[in-house]
Formats: structure tokens, sequence, C-alpha cells
């Protein structure tokens, strides 16, 4: 919004001030990937500058890093795991938190307070409380330290996310569409799929890249469900780190920072699309 050119001192003072403090709180947030990057490119196997990096010298610079990461068959198959996992489990919760959004957004449906809470509970317990608790429940069973049992842990993980975020693209869904086609002979299936999800799409699709997310960024479920053969990147990063620091990790933050932005982009494309679908004005 611009400053008015009625705006008094004080206001013009407020104005720049408050930008000059989103400014700094931007900073402090980005401040960490700033330095990851550049020293992913680091030609010694250190996790310092070194005077031929600040010096700006090409000898100081190299793609080693990442040539490890590419070709080292431990990171490959984190990766694997990685994708592998975070696509069933964002299956899933996408699947069950649209279904669980629907549900509770129709008026008849008893206790919804109470039904919302628990589904939301996995996003407000303390992660190593789930973690602990997944880890006996599924040692019971024989799904510990398999993968489906990891996708189903991070599923559960991801259902608060696709619930929440369809759950807010339905306050402003018009009712009387799902009437009208049922006034105009459509089955509750033809309805569903050719007038419900269209409007509520946006919201499925957001809810799904943050259960992506949320499963492909998550270490410590997997510390107490996986094993070894379950490794994911995260894990496979927490172990560099524990056991042998190597700058292949910084290389492969930056692979991840890439990703998340990329993602980011997207979330932010399907949410302007959603408000054109709304008849609002994209901000």
């Amino acid at each position: 919004m611009a400053l008015p050119t009625y705006a008094g001192p004080l206001e013009r003072t407020w104005y720049y001030s408050f930008r000059v403090i989103c400014g700094l709180i931007f900073f402090f947030l980005i401040a960490p990937l700033v330095v990851i990057v550049p020293l992913s490119f680091n030609a010694v196997p250190f996790f310092t500058f070194t005077p031929e990096m600040l010096t700006l010298d090409p000898a100081g610079y190299s793609l080693k890093w990442y040539e490890d990461f590419f070709t080292n068959l431990n990171w490959h198959g984190a990766v694997k795991n990685s994708f592998i996992i975070a696509v069933f489990a964002t299956l899933i919760s996408t699947t069950l938190g649209t279904i669980g959004a629907l549900g509770l957004s129709r008026s008849e449906m008893p206790m919804k307070t109470a039904i919302m809470a628990i589904l939301i509970s996995p996003m407000i317990v303390p992660l190593i409380i789930s973690a602990a608790g997944m880890y006996f429940f599924y040692s019971k069973i024989g799904l510990a330290a398999t993968h489906v049992g990891v996708i189903l842990a991070h599923a559960a993980l991801g259902i608060p996310f696709v619930v929440i975020t369809v759950t807010a693209t339905l306050v402003g869904f018009d009712q009387s569409l799902i009437r009208a086609a049922y006034n105009l002979g459509a089955s509750p299936t033809y309805t569903f799929f050719k007038v419900i999800v269209p409007l509520i799409l946006p919201g499925v699709i957001s809810g799904a890249l943050f259960a992506f997310i949320t499963s492909f960024d998550e270490v410590v479920v997997i510390l107490f469900v996986g094993s070894y053969e379950q490794r994911t990147i995260p894990w496979q990063m927490f172990s560099g780190i524990r056991e042998q620091i190597s700058p292949t990790i910084l290389a492969v933050a930056t692979l991840l920072i890439i990703v998340s932005i990329m993602l980011l982009a997207t979330l932010e494309l399907i949410r302007r699309r959603g408000e054109r679908l709304r008849g609002m004005t994209p901000t």
C-alpha cells in the first residue's frame, strides 16, 4: 500500500520504520541460507570461508560436493526413499484429509470441534512424543522398520495440513451450487467430481504440497520408526553431521532450498488461482 500524500510526520515515520523492521526480520530469517549456499561450493572440506572464497578467487570454489551427491550410492538410496515415502504419504494424507474436511463442513456433523482437534493433534503434540508413540504402536503390529510403517507415520503428520487448507477453502464454498446440481438431475458422484472438486482443488493441492514437504523434511519420526533401509535425505544429513562432516551436506541443503522455493512459488500460483475462482482480486 502506497503512502498517501496527506500523511503526517508520525505516519511517514511509522511507514518507513515498519519497512525497515520487516527488512531486518527477513534478513534474520534468510541469513542462514545466504551462508549455506556459497559454502556448498567450497573447494576444501571445511565449513568455513577460505581466503580464496573471500577474495572471489576461482580456485576457492568447486562443484565436487555436488558431484559427490550425484555419484554417492548412499545419497542415491536416501533420495529414492524420500520420494517414495513422501509421494505415498502425500496420497494417503490428501485423500483422508480431504474426506475429513468435507465431513466437517457439513452442518449436521456432530462434535465437529472435538473431531477437528483430533485431526490436527499431530501438529500440536510435540513431535518426539508422537514419534515415540508411533514406535511402540508399530512395534506391536509389526510395522516398525518397514516402508509401510514410515509411510503411515508420515501420512498421519500430513493429514492436519490437508484438513486445514481444504477447510479454509470450504469456508467460502457456495452450498447452493450443490443443490442446483441435484435439482438438475446430477448424481452425488457426478456433483462431487464436477462441482465440488474443481472449486476446492486449490486447497487440496496446497494441502498436498504441505504434506509432501512435511514428509520430505521429517527426521524425528523416521529415526524412531524407520531403519537404515528406510533412510531418507534428512536422516542421511543428520547421520553425516554426527559421523563424518562433509560439505556434501551443504550441497544437499542448497538443492533442498531450490526445491522449497519452487514449491512455495507453486503454492502462490495456486493461491492466486483460488482467489480468481472465488471472484477475489489476488494480492
